[in-house]
């Protein structure tokens, strides 16, 4: 593997699907036993304090109850109904994107909501009689039907925009902006130390995947960096986020610092703890994944059978915004440093040119006959190029230089070729170029 060119320091994933998935069941569970028993207990309470509520007597409370759990229980079921179309329509973007969003980790928390309330109307309907109306509960009950009608107005008014084409790309490019952040930091590019190569690579010993086959999501990589620096040694791995592993495949190596003359296997085991696995790929520490759902949505839009261009040109905005921000970042394959400064953690990640070529080349290829996403495609490209460094401009005059072949090539028009020859930040129809700055 070619050295790594930057250094940085260890920082934990923000965000993960997972800690997502985990806090939403938890609030959900949480939701269902609390409106179990608060429907036991403020009954039993209200024994104990002055009459307040609404002036319900038992028949009355009985029926409002019961409407209310109910209600909720049909309520439910809709959400579900819901849940299934929205997925669906997601999965005609991409089939990625369900699990790769992680939109839906808030409807399981509105089904425990809803759940919740239920329950608590049906246990606090137990504890009514004809001599002992428990008015602020029904009150109660009454108040969160409307705090759950608003929860489920404000979410289908948001589904509008989470389920087309823009909002996927926006929520996609939300996700991948955080990674590079964290991946990427802005400001100067931290050099690598002199002897960041120096390890024995003849005493290595191999970590290995023990599990099933699967794909990398993630690492620990301050655990990784404080497992190094106690056992005085560096781990160097030689699979990217994001790559296919099968059983028993090595994933990194442990290689000793200086002049120790070996490794103790026993940190082999603790590291491979540190790697985290799962069926596909998460866009948590992975920016490249980010670009390969964008790309996605934008060649889906443009196959024949959806030819939706517009919804192209949304996801170029968002590919525009990222490679923007990683225009004058330091890129490619880098060094964990620990506290002190020493490498610690080596690992492949992309470089400029495949970030470039994954953004971009899909779309070159198949919309190079539609107008609108020629003329987005010139002016993302002519943006990034006057953003980015002299020395990564030849990979975006490449991808210009390919768009003028492509389109030529389909649009024989002359007109067609006209209107393809502007770049336009809104595709068709926006002002006329006027040398604006990169912002």
């Amino acid at each position: 593997m070619t050295p790594p060119a930057r250094a940085r320091a260890p920082r934990r994933s923000r965000g993960s699907n997972r800690a997502r998935n985990v806090r939403s069941r938890g609030a959900a569970v949480l939701l269902v036993v609390l409106g179990a028993f608060l429907g036991w207990a403020v009954p039993r309470w209200e024994r104990h304090l002055p009459s307040t509520g609404l002036g319900f007597d038992a028949s009355t409370a009985q029926a409002t109850l019961a409407a209310i759990a109910g209600g909720m229980i049909t309520l439910a079921g809709f959400i579900v109904t819901a849940i299934t179309l929205v997925i669906q329509t997601v999965q005609s973007m991409s089939p990625r994107l369900v699990s790769a969003l992680g939109h839906f980790s808030r409807y399981l928390v509105l089904f425990g909501l809803l759940i919740g309330t239920a329950l608590y109307a049906l246990v606090a309907l137990s504890q009514v009689q004809d001599d002992l109306v428990p008015r602020g509960s029904v009150t109660l009950a009454v108040g969160l039907v409307l705090v759950d009608s608003v929860v489920v107005l404000r979410l289908l008014a948001s589904l509008r925009h989470a389920v087309t084409g823009g909002g996927l790309s926006r929520g996609v490019a939300e996700r991948l902006r955080t990674v590079i952040d964290q991946t990427y930091p802005p400001g100067p590019a931290v050099p690598v130390p002199p002897n960041a190569d120096d390890a024995h690579r003849g005493a290595r010993v191999p970590v290995v995947h023990g599990g099933g086959p699967a794909v990398l999501l993630s690492v620990d990589e301050p655990r990784l960096v404080r497992l190094a620096a106690r056992h005085g040694l560096r781990i160097r791995f030689v699979r990217a986020i994001g790559d296919f592993a099968g059983a028993g495949a090595t994933i990194a190596f442990l290689e000793p610092v200086g002049d120790r003359g070996g490794v103790d296997v026993r940190p082999a085991a603790r590291v491979a703890a540190c790697v985290r696995y799962g069926p596909s790929r998460t866009v948590e520490q992975d920016a490249a994944y980010g670009f390969r759902l964008l790309a996605d949505i934008a060649i889906r839009a443009l196959s024949p059978a959806v030819n939706d261009p517009t919804t192209a040109v949304q996801a170029l905005d968002q590919i525009e915004d990222a490679l923007l921000r990683l225009s004058r970042r330091s890129l490619g394959d880098a060094w964990l440093l620990d506290g002190g400064g020493t490498p610690r953690v080596s690992y492949p990640a992309p470089g400029w040119a495949d970030f470039v070529s994954l953004a971009l080349d899909e779309t070159l290829l198949y919309g190079s006959s539609n107008p609108q996403v020629v003329r987005r495609l010139r002016a993302l490209l002519e943006h990034v190029t006057a953003a980015a460094p002299q020395s990564r401009r030849p990979e975006l005059a490449r991808r210009t230089a390919a768009l003028e072949r492509l389109s030529a090539t389909a649009l024989s028009d002359p007109l067609l070729a006209a209107v393809a020859d502007v770049p336009d930040h809104q595709g068709l129809g926006g002002p006329a170029p006027r040398g604006d700055s990169p912002g």
